[in-house]
């Protein structure tokens, strides 16, 4: 059966998607699904781990985990495949772990409690700030 030039093979290669890409998509499914405070902090000269953390809030644990599925999804679906997902039974904190950028999702008292923002020094510009 002939296979149509639109529809990728097994042996087709993706092509792997740049921090900058990952951040990119990561903020926007946020944004679009209706997160709130999302911030991006670049890890250059701070940290090793990753190259950018993105923090945001779910008004509730059924949001929280509906964002972080979002995510899963949008990453998935440009090519990203090997994502860590931790805390998704009690969705108070959701971190997703897709290499170079990390995600955390939080309901808002639970991240005021963390403030991982404060953690990492940021100084929040205006362009930082997505919503």
């Amino acid at each position: 059966m002939p296979t149509s030039s639109e529809t990728p093979s097994v042996t087709d290669l993706i092509p792997a998607l740049t921090a900058e890409d990952l951040l990119e998509n990561v903020t926007q499914c946020l944004d679009e699904n209706k997160a709130e405070d999302i911030i991006s902090i670049n890890l250059e000269g701070k940290s090793g781990i990753a190259d950018y953390i993105v923090i945001a809030n779910g008004r509730s644990q059924r949001q929280v985990s509906a964002l972080a599925a979002y995510v899963v999804k949008g990453l998935k679906k440009a090519g990203h495949r090997d994502i860590v997902i931790e805390g998704l039974a009690q969705a108070d904190w959701v971190l997703l772990d897709a290499g170079d950028v990390i995600v955390h999702i939080f309901r808002p008292e639970v991240r005021s409690f963390y403030n991982l923002d404060k953690m990492w020094d940021v100084e929040l510009e205006a362009d930082d700030v997505v919503n």
